[in-house]
């Protein structure tokens, strides 16, 4: 298969560049002209804000030509496989591509447990209570220090990051710049990361180019503007962990004869879907998955995958085989989503391999002072 993701310039390098700048040992390339930038201003502070689904064709497609973020957009770069907030924000935040860090898709297949959990809320797919088994194993599997943990144990500078929910909390856009901007003007080398799950809710929700989408893009490139004009000694890096598209959807369970041939219900994403096949059943799930979906899906088989390198170079995390169910299915230019048992029909998704979702912009807004 052709992997469109290009990991010699993703966001997982830019999080290596930002390792390599404060001294830690990346297990990627850089980017080299972020290492240039960074070398020769040597900013005090370094700041990502990460916009969950801020994808850089909606990005270009709802400002004007002459934005404060499209000024700025140094380039567009692709995000990792999938797009999808879980696999990417964990390599933004560690420098680690998902075959690594193992958070592969919203919900994923845990072998030690046989159950498909959702990683970012502890619980099992469709359900709403913390999995105890789950959380007895979790630190064992799921447990990484991010960029910023490293920065701060190490004695490398202060690391911060702000979320709208655990760790450092901030309340709406106007509060998480504001705590940027304290910190900032704290004194010694810092990196700060940043995100805000805006836009991508509201997209889920209203889709990608709707009014409301486009006036929280705006309200995000006007409020980024009048951050930049109040910082100093700062370079900022503002980012999207991938983009949107409308969908429509497949109801797996209008078709009997293929959920006869599955253990259990689908995991990652569901436009990258892995499908968990009883022994003695993968021909006929081949043959009856291409008789349906070939026209919307491409297929792939577990070992094709892992010949791919889809979800990035490096060494396996050591559930990624298992993860991976016996087959992957793969929306690329096709506006379908599989809907299966725990999952939640929504107007707009990700994690398919269009250009809409796997493109991300590289924003760079240099607050440094200059001679």
């Amino acid at each position: 298969m052709k992997v469109k993701n290009n990991y010699q310039e993703c966001i997982t390098n830019l999080a290596c560049s930002i390792e390599k700048y404060f001294n830690l040992t990346p297990e990627h390339n850089t980017l080299p002209y972020i290492d240039k930038l960074l070398e020769e201003k040597k900013p005090e502070n370094v700041v990502v804000i990460l916009f969950d689904g801020l994808g850089s064709r909606i990005l270009d497609r709802t400002l004007e030509d002459n934005s404060f973020l499209r000024k700025h957009k140094y380039k567009e770069i692709t995000t990792v496989f999938p797009a999808t907030t879980t696999a990417a924000t964990t390599a933004m935040r560690t420098g680690r591509n998902p075959i690594e860090h193992g958070y592969l898709g919203w919900n994923v297949y845990v072998s030690p447990i046989d159950k498909i959990i959702t990683l970012y809320l502890n619980t099992e797919k469709g359900t709403e209570k913390e999995d105890e088994e789950f959380l007895k194993i979790k630190n064992q599997y799921y447990s990484f220090k991010s960029i910023p943990e490293q920065i701060e144990e190490k004695g490398l500078g202060k690391g911060i990051e702000l979320f709208p929910f655990q760790k450092v909390m901030y309340y709406g856009l106007d509060d998480m710049l504001e705590k940027i901007k304290e910190e900032v003007r704290k004194p010694g080398k810092k990196y700060i990361y940043a995100y805000d799950d805006e836009p991508d809710h509201t997209m889920h929700e209203y889709g990608p180019d709707s009014k409301k989408v486009k006036e929280l893009i705006k309200e995000r490139n006007d409020k980024i503007e009048n951050l930049s004009n109040e910082l100093e000694n700062t370079i900022i890096f503002v980012i999207a962990d991938h983009g949107h598209k409308i969908v429509t959807h497949i109801y797996l369970n209008d078709y009997p004869d293929i959920l006869e041939t599955l253990k259990k219900t689908t995991s990652l994403e569901p436009r990258a879907t892995s499908f968990h096949v009883k022994e003695g059943q993968r021909e006929k799930f081949q043959k009856l998955f291409n008789q349906y979906f070939s026209k919307d899906f491409n297929l792939y088989s577990k070992e094709e995958i892992i010949e791919s390198h889809l979800f990035g170079p490096g060494s396996e995390h050591p559930l990624f085989r298992s993860s991976l169910g016996e087959f992957l299915a793969i929306a690329e230019d096709s506006d379908k989503c599989i809907i299966a048992e725990g999952d939640t029909p929504l107007t707009s998704q990700h994690a398919g391999y269009s250009d809409d979702e796997i493109y991300i912009p590289l924003i760079i807004i240099d607050k440094t002072k200059t001679d």
